[in-house]
C-alpha cells in the first residue's frame, strides 16, 4: 500500500511551516547516532547531502532537491544542489549553534547535553513537528504491508530515526488522523511526482529544460482589460471566441499571445483605472507534450509598468502564430530561443509583403525575406524549396470552386513586372485572367498572406531545429483574430474546416490549438460538422446590465449546439438577434405583434403596420401567415 495523493498535499501543506534544520540536519545526525555530550569525526554536510539525496530529490533528473519547508518565500519551491554547503551550514553555524559542540573549520561534531532544550526553543511559534505528517513524505515512495495501522507509520519513523524520549515529548507531535481518515491515507498504486507535481502546481527545477510544444489551457487576467475578472480554460483543439465589439476578444488574443510568447505584440496590458496596486495580475497555463501543466503568475509593477515574469519558466510553448485584425501578424519560434535571432517576430501587413530587417550594431540584417521576394524564390526553385507546400496550402485554403460562383483554387501563376516595380511580382490566377498578389482583393492578401506565413514559419522553425541538432516542435499554437474578415460569405463557410487540416500539409504529426475569435455566424456554421466535445470549445463575452448605465463583462462557455442554419445562428444566444433580417423588418414585426396583444387594435393602425410588412418583408415570409389572418378581421386585405 502507499500513500494517497490527498494524503500526500495534506502532510506537506502541514510540515511546510517547520524549520528546514529539523527535516533535514536533525535527521541527518539522529540517524547516524550523533553522540551527546562528546564529539566524533562526522562531516555533516557530506551526511546532509546524502540525506537529501535520498528524501529531498523527487525529481530523479535533477540535482536540485525539493524545497518542502517553507515557511518564508513560499514561491521558492527547489533548493541548489550545493545547498547542505551553503544555507544549511550557515544554519548549523548560526541558528542553532548552541545545540552543538563544534570547532569551527572542522567536521568534529556532537550534541550538547541540553541539546533537546535548545531545539524547543527553536520550534516555529512552539509549534511542535508533526511526525506522522514528516513520515509520510519521507515513506512516500515505501510500499506499506496491506493491513498496516497508522501507529505502524508513525512507529516506523521513530524508530528508523531513533528518537529518544526526551526529544519525543519536547519536539514532537504525534497525534494521527481519526479512524474515520484512515481510508484516505492508502490506496494500492504509487502516486508518481509527476502527479503530485501537476496537483500541487509546482514548477520544474531550474536545470530540467522547460516541457517543450506547450499549448494554453488556462489564463486568468485580473484587475485588466474590460472584465474585472476573467478566466478563459481553451481545449487543446479548436477554441471559438464571440461576443460584441469592444468586450475584449481581441484583447484576449493579445493576452493569451503574450502568456505563450511572453512578448506583446504592441501596446502591453495595462491595469483597470479601478484596480487596486496589488490586484492586477496575469495567471496562465501551459502544458507540454508531457502533459503535465505549469502555472504561472505575472503581477504588475507600476514602478516599472511591467507584468513582471517569476525565473521559473513554463513549458516552451510550440511554434506560435498569429494573425492580428489589422493585417499585422506574429510568429514566435522556440527553436530559437537563446540563439542571436529573435525568439519572436512582429510583422506589419508591409512587412509580410517586403520583408522585415533589424539593424544592430550598424549592420542591417533581414530576417524575413517577405513573400513578395520568398514566393518568387521558391517558384523558380520548386525542387529544393517549400513551393509545393505553399501550394498545397493555398488549395487547402482557397474559397469554393467555380460552381460556386467564387474564385476557385488560388493557384499560382507566372511572377510578371508592373511598373514602378524592379522585382518580379507573384500572381494568382483568377477565372478571369492572372492577377498580381499586390493588386489582388483584400480577402486574397489575407488568406496568401496567412497561407506563406505559416509555410515560412515552419520551413523556418524546421531549419533552426535542425541547426540546434533538436527535432521540430509537435505542436502549433495558431491565433487569428476576426477570420473572417474580407471573405465572402461562401469562404467563410469553408475557411475554419480548411485551417484544421492545414498542419497536414506541413507534417504529417504536427498538431495545433486554435484560438480565433469571429463575429461570423457562418464561420459557427462551419464548425457544426467538426465540433468534438472533448477538443474543441466555445466562448461567448457577454455584457451582463448592474444597472440602467452600468455592466460588468463576463466570458461564458456555452455549450456548442448545433442549430444547422445560419439565421439560426444568428437568433440563438451567440449573437442574440431576435430577428435575421433588417432592423426596419425586425421592428415591424415587433410592432404587429404588439398589436396581435392589443383588443382594440383600429383599422388604422393595422393598415400601417401592414404597409411597413409589404415594404420590408419577402412575399414568402415566414410571418404572412400570422399576419394575414389578424389583418383581414380588421378590415385589411394583402
Amino acid at each position: 500500500m502507499f500513500f494517497t495523493d490527498a494524503q500526500l498535499k495534506k502532510s506537506l501543506s502541514s510540515i511546510q511551516f517547520v524549520h528546514p534544520f529539523f527535516g533535514i540536519s536533525f535527521l541527518t545526525c539522529k540517524i547516524n547516532d550523533l553522540p551527546v555530550g562528546r564529539t566524533i569525526e562526522f562531516p555533516i554536510d557530506h551526511k546532509e547531502k546524502e540525506f537529501l539525496n535520498t528524501y529531498y530529490r523527487p525529481n530523479q533528473n535533477s540535482e536540485w532537491f525539493f524545497r518542502v519547508f517553507r515557511s518564508q518565500d513560499k514561491n521558492k519551491y527547489w533548493l541548489r544542489p550545493d545547498y547542505p554547503w551553503k544555507g544549511l551550514q550557515a544554519i548549523r553555524t548560526q541558528t542553532f549553534a548552541a545545540a552543538f559542540i563544534h570547532e569551527k573549520g572542522t567536521a568534529i561534531w556532537g550534541w550538547q547535553n541540553d541539546y533537546v532544550q535548545v531545539l524547543k526553543s527553536k520550534l516555529s511559534n512552539n509549534n511542535r513537528i508533526p511526525a506522522f505528517d514528516l513520515a509520510v513524505w519521507l515513506y512516500r515512495d515505501f510500499d506499506w504491508p496491506s493491513g498496516t495501522h497508522l501507529q505502524n507509520v508513525l512507529d516506523t519513523f521513530l524508530e528508523k530515526f531513533k528518537i529518544s524520549e526526551d526529544e519525543l515529548q519536547n519536539l514532537f507531535d504525534i497525534s494521527l488522523p481519526d479512524d474515520c481518515e484512515t481510508a484516505a491515507v492508502f490506496q494500492s498504486e504509487k502516486v508518481s511526482w509527476n502527479s503530485i507535481q501537476m496537483s500541487l502546481a509546482i514548477p520544474q527545477p531550474q536545470d530540467v529544460p522547460p516541457d517543450e510544444g506547450g499549448i494554453l489551457t488556462y489564463l486568468e487576467l485580473t484587475g485588466v482589460g474590460s472584465a474585472k475578472s476573467l478566466r478563459f480554460e481553451p481545449a487543446e483543439r479548436v477554441n471559438l471566441i464571440t461576443g460584441d465589439n469592444g468586450l475584449g476578444k481581441t484583447f484576449l488574443l493579445e493576452c493569451a499571445w503574450w502568456a505563450l510568447s511572453g512578448n506583446w505584440t504592441s501596446t502591453p496590458a495595462y491595469p483597470r483605472d479601478d484596480a487596486d496596486k496589488n490586484e492586477p495580475k496575469i495567471v496562465f497555463e501551459i502544458v507540454g507534450e508531457s502533459g503535465r501543466p505549469e502555472r504561472v503568475v505575472s503581477h504588475y509593477k507600476w514602478e516599472s509598468q511591467e507584468w513582471v515574469l517569476p525565473e521559473t519558466r513554463p513549458p516552451t510553448p510550440g511554434l506560435l502564430l498569429y494573425a492580428r485584425a489589422d493585417g499585422a501578424f506574429a510568429i514566435f519560434d522556440p527553436a530559437k530561443i537563446g540563439s542571436t535571432s529573435p525568439a519572436s517576430l512582429v510583422f506589419t501587413r508591409e512587412n509580410v509583403w517586403d520583408g522585415l530587417q533589424e539593424t544592430v550594431g550598424g549592420k542591417t540584417r533581414y530576417l524575413s525575406n517577405g513573400l513578395i521576394r520568398d514566393w518568387v524564390y521558391w517558384q523558380s526553385n520548386p525542387q529544393s524549396s517549400p513551393f509545393e507546400t505553399l501550394k498545397h496550402v493555398l488549395c487547402r485554403l482557397s474559397p469554393p470552386g467555380l460552381d460556386k460562383g467564387d474564385l476557385g483554387v488560388l493557384e499560382p501563376g507566372d511572377p510578371i513586372r508592373i511598373p514602378i516595380e524592379s522585382r518580379p511580382i507573384p500572381t494568382i490566377k483568377h477565372a478571369y485572367g492572372q492577377i498580381p498578389l499586390v493588386y489582388a482583393s483584400a480577402g486574397v492578401r489575407r488568406i496568401v498572406a496567412l497561407a506563406y506565413l505559416i509555410v515560412w514559419a515552419w520551413e523556418e522553425h524546421k531549419t533552426q531545429s535542425q541547426q540546434i541538432r533538436r527535432p521540430p516542435q509537435r505542436r502549433m499554437v495558431i491565433i487569428i483574430d476576426e477570420i473572417e474578415a474580407h471573405l465572402h460569405p461562401q469562404w467563410q463557410r469553408k475557411i475554419l474546416p480548411a485551417l484544421l487540416s492545414v498542419n497536414e500539409d506541413l507534417s504529417g504529426d504536427l498538431q495545433a490549438q486554435f484560438l480565433i475569435a469571429t463575429h461570423s455566424p457562418l464561420v459557427l456554421a462551419s464548425l457544426e460538422p467538426w465540433f468534438n466535445g472533448d477538443k474543441d470549445k466555445i466562448f461567448h463575452l457577454d455584457l451582463i446590465q448592474d444597472t440602467l448605465f452600468t455592466g460588468k463583462v463576463m466570458l461564458k462557455e456555452p455549450p456548442f449546439i448545433t442549430y444547422g442554419t445560419v439565421d439560426s445562428w444568428l437568433r440563438s444566444d451567440i449573437f442574440e438577434m431576435r430577428h435575421a433580417r433588417s432592423l426596419e423588418a425586425e421592428q415591424a414585426i415587433e410592432d404587429a405583434v404588439n398589436l396581435q396583444k392589443e383588443d382594440d387594435a383600429t383599422h388604422a393602425q393595422v393598415q400601417e403596420v401592414t404597409q411597413r410588412l409589404m415594404k420590408y418583408l419577402a412575399q414568402d415570409d415566414r410571418f404572412w401567415p400570422r399576419w394575414t389572418y389578424f389583418a383581414k378581421q380588421h378590415g385589411v386585405n394583402l
